[in-house]
C-alpha cells in the first residue's frame, strides 16, 4: 500500500498491514523532537517508511507530531505502548500503528478501539494462541533472539500458519535476513540504520544508506 496520497497536505490512510510496507522498521528512540524530521526523511528516503518511534523519551509524542506534519511520506507509529492511556495519547499525535512489547486484554481492548493498526508483543506459544482466539494474527515477536530466534518462530509456522510475526529485540545485519526469509515473518524491527554517532552528528546522510541497505534485505542487496 502506498504510504503517501499525491497533491494532499494529510498522511495517507493507516496502512492495512504494517507487516508488508517494508522488510524492516526502524524502532527510533528520539531524545530531541528537532531531529525527528531529519531523521524521518532520511529514513523514507532510504525506502524505510514505515517507523515506529518509541515511548522511552519525554520527546516521543512531539517527534511523531512533528513527522506526521511534515513528513507524509512516512507511515509514523507509537511503540512501547502498555497502557490505555498511552494508546489514546499517540492516536491523539497522529499516529498510525501501535507497537507493544506485550499485551494484556486490556491493552488489547484498547489498541483496538484505537481503529488504527496494531501489533501486541508475543514470546510464548500460549500468547500467540490467545491473540488468534481474539481474532489478532498479526504480532510482534519479543525479545526476538532471546525468546528463541529463528528456530522458534520456525516451529511455530508448522501449527500456527495464520500468524504472522515482526521480530524485533536482537535483529540486525547479520540474521535479518534469516527471519525475513522465515514464512511467518512480513517484516522485522531494528535499530542498527540509526547509530547513536550519525544521530549525535546528524549525519542523516549516514542514516539514509543504512536504510537503503536494509530496505534491500529482501531481495538480498
Amino acid at each position: 500500500m502506498s504510504a503517501s496520497v499525491p497533491s494532499s497536505p494529510l498522511p495517507a490512510p493507516a496502512p492495512a498491514s504494517v507487516l508488508d510496507l517494508a522488510p524492516v522498521v526502524p524502532v527510533v528512540v528520539v531524545r530531541d523532537a528537532a531531529d525527528a524530521v531529519p531523521l524521518a526523511r532520511a529514513l523514507v528516503a532510504g525506502g524505510l517508511p514505515a517507523i515506529e518511534v518509541t515511548l522511552r523519551t519525554p520527546a516521543a509524542l512531539d517527534a511523531v507530531r512533528a513527522i506526521v506534519a511534515e513528513v507524509p511520506d512516512a507511515v509514523v507509529g507509537v511503540g512501547t505502548v502498555i497502557t490505555p492511556e498511552q494508546v489514546a495519547e499517540a492516536v491523539e499525535a497522529g499516529a498510525r500503528f501501535l507497537v507493544s512489547p506485550g499485551w494484556t486484554d486490556v491493552l488489547l481492548t484498547a489498541m483496538r478501539e484505537s481503529g488504527v493498526p496494531f501489533l501486541p508483543g508475543v514470546s510464548t506459544t500460549s500468547e500467540v494462541v490467545a491473540l488468534l482466539e481474539r481474532g489478532v494474527r498479526e504480532m510482534k515477536f519479543f525479545p526476538a533472539e532471546a525468546a528463541g530466534g529463528t528456530a522458534y518462530l520456525k516451529s511455530l509456522a508448522g501449527p500456527l500458519p495464520q500468524a504472522r510475526f515482526c521480530p524485533t529485540g536482537g535483529v540486525g545485519p547479520g540474521n535479518a535476513r534469516e527471519y525475513l526469509a522465515l514464512p511467518n515473518v512480513g517484516c522485522v524491527g531494528g535499530t542498527w540504520m540509526l547509530p547513536e554517532s550519525a544521530i549525535e552528528a546528524r549525519d542523516w546522510g549516514r542514516v539514509e544508506a543504512l536504510a537503503r541497505e536494509a530496505a534491500g534485505l529482501r531481495d538480498g542487496a
